[in-house]
């Protein structure tokens, strides 16, 4: 019986692929297992389940002589060192269905939060100081008939795109590589350059894989590109984005504002942030719903027993 090593404690209704089959370890009486618990553990597994945030390197696969699978409870694999895991002939697989929809879901109620300022409201509506109720003051900023321009217009992209056409939104994306006619004509989404795409969208949605390649690719050149009315949101990762350069960016109105689920350093917070009205935080809660975490469990089981078992399709990393 195949062992796996589970290092958050996920509910047992997402699990229930592995019952009786496989020799499940998660933690009792804690939420996680820490690194050195994993480190000490992983000799005797042929499987690691790490969600998003817990960091797999080459020191952990050193240690796990007998692993074969790491089954990310996440769809972004930018926690686990995926380079060295094939060299050591390590399968990585990933969750892209479970987290499409809510990703977009909590991806669209950002752009809407930032643009009409409902986080604003409320935040100043419970001081002693409050709002202005005035008819001009304090203003928010229109969605319908304004351009989304989505970098990485891949499956959450493609979700995202859907719910701002329905709220009478323009697409423009730009990615790697053009999308077909087809997926272009469904969204009535444009082509576009890089630059093009930052300087000319109204509203900005990063939803591209976090890779060294897309490293703090929004850095202060790219703030600068776009308007000054622009509002910029991130689902992704927090490692593509330059914090320092967008918290000044939004403390000198060079943006209007920013929503942002991820951050480079989780949970911890780039402190300017923390300080500004024109920005939006959520604790990386693009899929959570408690129906959404069971799925991706489900999905991430599947990928396990689909490895082994041929039942289910797998998502590979690698």
């Amino acid at each position: 019986m195949k062992k796996v090593l589970i290092a958050y404690r996920l509910k047992p209704e997402g699990l229930q692929e592995l019952a009786g089959k496989y020799e499940v370890t998660l933690p009792t009486g804690k939420s996680s297992f820490s690194r050195e618990e994993v480190l000490a553990m992983i000799p005797d597994f042929e499987v690691l389940v790490p969600s998003f945030s817990f960091y797999t390197d080459k020191e952990i696969m050193e240690r796990g002589a007998r692993l074969e699978l790491i089954s990310n409870w996440g769809v972004g694999f930018n926690n686990i060192d995926v380079d060295y895991a094939t060299q050591k002939g390590v399968v990585v697989t990933n969750i892209p269905n479970s987290t499409r929809e809510p990703t977009a879901e909590f991806t669209f109620g950002l752009l809407l939060a930032a643009a009409r300022r409902i986080g604003y409201y409320d935040r100043k509506l419970r001081t002693p100081e409050g709002v202005s109720w005035g008819v001009y003051a304090d203003a928010g900023l229109p969605v319908y008939g304004k351009m989304l321009g989505i970098i990485g217009m891949g499956r959450i992209g493609q979700s995202l795109a859907r719910r701002a056409v329905a709220s009478g939104m323009n697409i423009i994306y730009h990615n790697r590589s053009r999308l077909s006619k087809e997926i272009e004509e469904r969204y009535n989404a444009k082509y576009v350059s890089f630059e093009e795409l930052l300087s000319t969208a109204d509203y900005i949605s990063l939803n591209a894989p976090s890779t060294p390649e897309t490293y703090r690719m929004i850095g202060e050149k790219q703030l600068n590109m776009m308007k000054p009315t622009a509002v910029f949101i991130n689902t992704a990762r927090g490692d593509m984005v330059d914090e320092r350069a967008l918290a000044q960016a939004l403390k000198e109105k060079r943006i209007w504002a920013a929503a942002l689920d991820v951050f480079e350093h989780e949970p911890r917070i780039l402190p300017e942030l923390l300080t500004l009205d024109n920005v939006l935080l959520a604790p990386h809660a693009g899929t959570k719903t408690m129906e959404d975490r069971i799925n991706m469990s489900i999905e991430m089981a599947q990928n396990i027993v689909g490895f082994y078992e041929s039942t289910y399709p797998v998502s590979r990393v690698n």
